[in-house]
């Protein structure tokens, strides 16, 4: 960047404000590890550097006055980004939180080296963290707007219990997956109180890792259906050439899930039987009586897509939910955007209970493929809650990217 582009940018060396900007909000950065394109650097990074928003250029106004880092491997780039930024490296993440001048707190707890459970979940320590930075809020009798980086825990009692610590204490609470933020085609949002009938939604990745995406992304848009969201009583996990079993006996579900396809750029040459070779199927059972479906499709896709049949349309509700496989990652932007507004407005701007739910269905999925398929009940997702009336997905057009994925 030369003088000119720096001093029109507004930022100092630092990324803090410079002369005569806004004063920005001071957050603690609470980390697992931070090496180049993992979750702690798509956000902080893209937060640092301002991204953009609905088509123009947007600084944040959010600045890290103090990080902390649970692991530094050789691909660390976290301390390097500290030290260039002037960001004071704190010990713990209780150090970081009382930090001078701290108004909110970002918790990454994604990637690091972590042991796995039988069940194939890794145990990351994020309700240990959050146990940390919530003895801070007691210590001081300050509780600062918090974001929590994807799903809650692997744990249900520690999920509910990290939940809970913000109703308790009375902060603002922003949590989950980027994905229900990111850009639509086309940019569909159901009317609140819309009377869906069936819904379909599908994505790819890891059974647990990226089936937490895919189940919030699909919980975005069923929760807008008529009446209050009241939660999930069973749910169970298909895998192999029984998802397209289940899918012959259910044709709705196969036609609805070709509908979710209609906008998707990234699809793989082929019928989707034969380019997947391990499909899951995730099934819950709501509350309402709806009979949420959701495929997990590696090799045949690289987005999220949904179908719903609403009373009433003769049309389907399709969308796919848009990503950019490459620096600097802009899907990721919304999330930085609501996160900010989170913490200087402190206020919440969608309902944290929507992750909470989520959390709850995968831990409850994980243990039905665990026990091969079989349905789970899930008395305790009895969690109520209403979804926003106001849109928060991003509009206008996509910024240039970097398709190299490196």
């Amino acid at each position: 960047m030369n003088r000119r582009a720096f001093l029109a940018s507004g930022l100092s060396l630092t990324g803090r404000a410079a002369i005569g900007a806004p004063p920005r909000t001071k957050i603690a950065a609470v980390i697992t590890v931070y090496f180049r394109n993992s979750h702690a650097d798509v956000f902080i990074g893209n937060m640092l550097r301002g991204f953009h928003w609905e088509g123009k250029r947007h600084e944040s106004q959010l600045e890290v006055a103090a990080m902390s880092l649970e692991q530094t491997p050789p691909t660390d780039i976290g301390r390097a980004e500290a030290a260039a930024r002037g960001i004071p490296l704190m010990a713990s993440a209780r150090d970081a939180v009382m930090a001078p001048g701290v108004q909110g707190v970002a918790l990454i707890g994604e990637h690091g080296d972590y042991p796995e459970n039988q069940k194939g979940q890794k145990l990351y320590p994020r309700h240990e963290l959050m146990r940390q930075i919530v003895q801070v809020y007691r210590d001081t009798g300050r509780a600062l707007p918090m974001f929590v980086d994807k799903h809650f825990s692997t744990d249900w009692k520690q999920a509910r219990q990290m939940f809970d610590w913000s109703r308790e204490l009375g902060f603002p609470l922003i949590a989950g997956t980027s994905l229900t933020l990111t850009w639509r085609r086309p940019a569909l949002e159901l009317d609140l109180d819309a009377p869906v009938r069936r819904a379909v939604g599908y994505f790819y990745g890891g059974k647990e890792s990226y089936g937490y995406h895919g189940l919030e992304v699909y919980q975005c848009m069923v929760e807008r259906r008529r009446g209050e969201e009241t939660g999930i009583e069973w749910v169970q996990c298909v895998e192999g050439d029984e998802v397209w079993r289940w899918t012959t006996a259910n044709p709705w579900a196969g036609e609805l899930l070709q509908e979710a396809m209609r906008h998707d750029d990234t699809l793989s040459r082929g019928r989707v039987e034969d380019t997947v070779k391990q499909p899951l199927l995730f099934l819950l059972g709501y509350r309402s009586g709806l009979q949420g479906v959701l495929y997990l499709l590696n090799g045949h896709t690289q987005q999220a897509g949904f179908a719903a049949e609403i009373e009433g349309q003769a049309d389907r509700a399709v969308c796919c939910f848009r990503t950019q496989w490459g620096r600097p990652w802009s899907h990721g932007n919304g999330l930085n955007y609501w996160v900010e507004r989170t913490i200087v407005e402190r206020k919440e701007f969608y309902p944290p209970e929507r992750t909470l739910l989520v959390t709850g269905a995968l831990e409850a999925l994980m243990d039905s493929s665990f026990l091969g398929g079989r349905r789970v009940s899930t008395p305790h997702l009895d969690i109520r809650y209403r979804a926003q009336r106001e849109s928060r997905f991003m509009r206008g057009p996509l910024p240039p990217y970097d398709r190299v994925r490196i």
